[in-house]
């Protein structure tokens, strides 16, 4: 469907010179203008809105020191999305010793990092004015838990969030010998893998992060519930027009089993994230169970 047929005017205004006819839905204000495009129209229309959009996009540079970036990501809040970012951290390190293993907790409006890593305190600042990871378990974790007080709420708006995105990724500012720069805000050294636990949705955070670091790939997280697999679907279909690679799907919730008689319990259903695997022709990379 064209971009004139899904066009909404509110009050009776009509496009002239369009062609079209402009049909008012029931008793509403609200008119829906059909035009009839040609081949051509629609090719140059196409054109037009990539030319428009391609304008102003940053441009992706690597985090310095960090090989490898690894989102972990639902379209669903309340999904274990942040629990299996650190799970996915602490393995990462436990599987190989060797490996340097960070964690950003991106989720501005509910950081949870903190709390499931047992950080408390803010950040030190280095000689270069950088931001110093907090280290436990042998994982360095950035978050902005770190940044504001335990119980004071953020209120922003989606360009403040943007920002504050950017800047524990890199901050811009004056060089003295070239007049402009980019640095990062964090130091965090050399690492193999930075686990980044993102926000729940599809908005302003997810674009920011897909938009100035290449990213190696996406875990979606999801429940077997029909309402969060919808969610996770979404989250999946985003990174794949931002051409961030899935790497597979988890499953949390999967079973629950009865500490006492141990009988098994599929509380929220069975096999939905295998199912959604299927159908976007994904891994399914684990099932976490309830015990």
């Amino acid at each position: 469907m064209g971009f004139w047929r899904r066009f909404l005017i509110f009050g009776w205004v009509s496009l002239r010179g369009g062609g079209g006819a402009c049909v008012p839905l029931g008793g509403s204000r609200v008119l829906v203008c059909r035009r009839q495009l040609s081949g051509a129209d629609n090719e140059t229309l196409k054109q037009r809105r990539m030319q428009i959009m391609s304008r102003g996009l940053p441009k992706q540079k690597p985090i310095e020191g960090v090989k490898q970036v690894i989102v972990v990501a639902s379209g669903k809040g309340g999904v274990g999305k942040s629990t299996t970012a650190v799970n996915l951290a602490l393995a990462l390190a436990a599987n190989d010793s060797s490996k340097a293993v960070g964690l950003l907790d991106v989720d501005v409006y509910g950081p949870s990092i903190p709390k499931m890593m047992n950080l408390k305190g803010s950040p030190e600042l280095s000689q270069s004015n950088l931001m110093r990871p907090l280290l436990n378990y042998g994982i360095a974790c950035m978050s902005m838990g770190f940044l504001v007080e335990e119980t004071a709420p953020v209120v922003w708006r989606g360009l403040m969030v943007m920002s504050a995105i950017e800047k524990l990724l890199r901050q811009r500012r004056t060089n003295r010998d070239h007049g402009t720069g980019e640095e990062q805000r964090v130091d965090w050294g050399q690492l193999n893998y930075l686990v980044v636990d993102m926000p729940p949705g599809t908005g302003d955070v997810q674009l920011s992060v897909t938009q100035n670091i290449p990213i190696s790939g996406a875990v979606i997280v999801s429940t077997p519930q029909d309402i969060a697999l919808m969610d996770a679907r979404k989250g999946a279909e985003m990174f794949r027009k931002v051409h961030v690679p899935i790497l597979g799907l988890v499953q949390n919730m999967s079973v629950f089993q009865c500490p006492k008689c141990k009988q098994r319990t599929h509380i929220f259903g069975a096999d939905g994230a295998r199912r959604l695997a299927r159908t976007l022709d994904l891994d399914v990379l684990g099932h976490i169970s309830s015990f």
